[in-house]
């Protein structure tokens, strides 16, 4: 029997981003280019808002809205404005020049933690230079809070349809390279909406971890759970079929779009009332 080809890092992105819903690096990213052009204004007026210092320069006048469109989706962001109308930024053509690159480094960030170094790798690409070590640190924990809500976040409405598949990557941890898995749960609306419930690592790809998985949607509030397209893990690294966690599942894994039931006529005693 053929192995199961594991998703590439690529494909594990377009998954997410194939999510009509929100997805968590759109709003990592939103996050992070917000922080920079508010930093970008501090510099230019060499004070913060309502900072009272001699190195002033100018004073703060509301924002401009803008959308910016991302490989992550659109980006809703307040731009800064000053009094004097000498404030400009240079972040947008930044981006776009570092679209593919940031994105990577948002995937990892969101697969294997924030961690400073790479908050300030991205804030490096978005801004021309380097943030201090103190803002770098205060972003990563802002972004680490944001992440974990979106992780926890309730889940309201039903999936009659789940799409389930996973990967693996190579991790370092206690200074060994060690493979892990990552774990994608897609769910489809009664509206036929995607969105992506869950991204997460396991140790393996197997029953205990995908159960586990299963079991913290259902803790989140998933319903309405009726068919799910579940490829088999890939046997060579441990893997099996989940069991259906709870009664949560009836069946894994059956089509997606299973058959409905064959029509029967009615009885005599369900005709119409009218030939009653």
């Amino acid at each position: 029997m053929a192995k199961k080809k594991s998703m590439t890092m690529e494909e594990a992105i377009q998954a997410i981003l194939a999510s009509e819903g929100d997805n968590p690096l759109r709003m990592m990213l939103e996050f992070m280019v917000q922080n920079v052009l508010e930093w970008e204004m501090t510099e230019h007026l060499g004070a913060e808002a309502y900072e009272r210092t001699d190195e002033r320069t100018g004073y703060r006048n509301g924002y401009k809205p803008r959308i910016l469109t991302t490989a992550v989706g659109n980006l809703y962001l307040m731009v800064p404005q000053d009094r004097d109308g000498t404030f400009s930024t240079s972040l947008f053509e930044r981006y776009q020049r570092s679209d593919k690159a940031l994105v990577l480094a948002l995937m990892e960030m969101y697969l294997k933690g924030v961690s400073t170094r790479k908050v300030a790798q991205v804030t490096e690409k978005l801004c021309g230079r380097s943030f201090s070590s103190q803002l770098v640190s205060k972003l990563s924990k802002q972004l680490d809070e944001k992440l974990e809500a979106w992780r926890e976040r309730n889940l309201e409405g039903e999936y009659p349809y789940l799409i389930i598949d996973a990967r693996y990557e190579k991790v370092r941890i206690c200074g060994k390279v060690i493979s892990q898995g990552i774990l994608i749960c897609v769910g489809i609306s009664a509206e036929g909406k995607r969105e992506i419930l869950a991204v997460e690592i396991a140790d393996t790809e197997s029953t205990a971890t995908w159960s586990d998985l299963f079991r913290r949607l259902k803790r989140r509030g998933l319903a309405g759970v009726k068919a799910s397209d579940l490829r088999r893990p890939r046997r060579d690294q441990g893997g099996d079929l989940p069991p259906p966690p709870g009664g949560l599942l009836q069946a894994l894994p059956v089509p997606l779009h299973p058959q409905p039931p064959p029509l029967r006529p009615p009885g005599p005693e369900e005709g119409p009332a009218s030939r009653a």
